[in-house]
């Protein structure tokens, strides 16, 4: 992209399928930030900083591996799944909003040096402070509007999702809007379908200060929210499942023998 960060306002829906309906809808707003360019993000604008405290702020440690630069473990990344190092990396994300965020997904955009699309990493965290990174090639779909890629679904998210099933992404990369929607389905068919719909609007001062007005404590309410979701599903009577029990080193290693 031809500039350092964007902001995006839109919305989040989700819709469950079974076995009970549920659905949620909630007004957000994401930034899309070149990892290359962060200091030129910081100086588009007094409001947001860069691995410091900020009305907005991005911070390494909140990504990845935590130990260091997001750009650097996107391309170990893609090292260790056979793919080029990107030229650029965009990273769609919830900012801290005064020092705090929880992204339950962040979204990185890798591209050639003709910025054609080559893969995406969808970053998920969940609420026990785990993450996990799919790596998804985009082989095929340079260029095009919209994306389609697949995973199997190998980290736990939710107390009322099983860890089984497949991811079906449909996205259509940052422009003027932008889309990310995910299907998860099961032995059973769809289940849940997840989506972020946004807008693009520049990044000023004047921007950030609009949008921190209409959308206020925005990453605690995402917290709070994800809770009284639960609670919800529970009162609807939803399965609870529980975490799974961490896989010790013996069982890892019998695992990889077998």
């Amino acid at each position: 992209m031809d500039y350092p960060a964007a902001i995006y306002q839109g919305r989040v829906v989700h819709v469950r399928k079974r076995p009970k309906r549920h659905r949620l809808d909630y007004r957000v707003f994401a930034l899309l930030l070149d990892l290359d360019r962060l200091k030129e993000a910081e100086a588009a604008s007094r409001w947001f900083r860069h691995n410091r405290f900020g009305l907005l702020s991005f911070h390494d440690r909140d990504h990845g591996d935590g130990e260091g630069p997001a750009r650097a473990w996107v391309d170990r990344l893609l090292a260790e799944t056979g793919l080029p190092r990107p030229d650029a990396v965009e990273l769609l994300c919830y900012p801290r909003l005064f020092g705090y965020v929880f992204n339950p997904l962040s979204v990185y955009f890798c591209r050639d040096a003709n910025g054609d699309l080559i893969a995406t990493v969808q970053e998920v965290h969940n609420t026990f402070g785990d993450r996990h990174a799919y790596v998804l090639p985009a082989r095929g779909d340079a260029g095009a509007s919209l994306v389609r890629q697949r995973a199997d679904k190998s980290f736990f998210v939710s107390p009322f999702l099983d860890v089984a099933g497949e991811y079906r992404f449909s996205i259509r990369p940052p422009a003027e809007n932008i889309a990310v929607v995910i299907r998860h389905h099961d032995r059973e068919g769809p289940l849940l379908d997840a989506a972020f719909h946004g807008r693009r609007a520049p990044f000023t001062s004047r921007q950030i200060w609009r949008t921190l007005l209409r959308h206020p404590m925005m990453t605690h309410k995402i917290m709070l929210a994800i809770h009284w979701e639960a609670l919800k599903l529970w009162l609807k009577g939803v399965p609870y499942v529980g975490r799974p029990r961490p896989e010790t080193v013996n069982e890892r290693a019998n695992r990889a023998e077998q």
